[in-house]
């Protein structure tokens, strides 16, 4: 029994010695030449304006919960789209019925100011 376990135990010590040395040798070879370019944060493009530590507008958190969300959900499309033929009639319809959700959803959200950015 224990040696069936054996390619996945060989599969894990390389997977953790990958994981652990490219980060290692990363910071090993790397050049090392810091500027005031690099050494500034990163604001999405912008120049750095205000304090870092300031909170993040609550609206910034929706758009991106929401996005995940329907990143997801869409995410199912992918499976469906591939057992289509074998699911018929009923596959079809319980896919009629979760597209709609996402529509209602996605018209509530835009309907109630979600997306609007200011």
């Amino acid at each position: 029994m224990p040696e069936n376990y054996l390619p996945v135990l060989i599969f894990l010590i390389i997977g953790t010695g990958l994981g652990l040395a490219m980060p290692l040798l990363g910071f090993l070879l790397a050049p090392r030449r810091p500027d005031s370019v690099k050494n500034a944060p990163y604001e999405c493009g912008f120049e750095p304006f205000g304090d870092s530590r300031t909170p993040f507008d609550v609206r910034y958190y929706l758009v991106a919960i929401l996005f995940i969300i329907f990143d997801l959900e869409t995410a199912f499309l992918v499976p469906w789209a591939v057992v289509f033929r074998g699911i018929g009639w009923f596959g079809l319809g319980a896919m009629a019925i979760f597209l709609g959700l996402l529509v209602v959803g996605f018209v509530y959200e835009w309907r109630m100011g979600a997306l609007e950015w200011e």
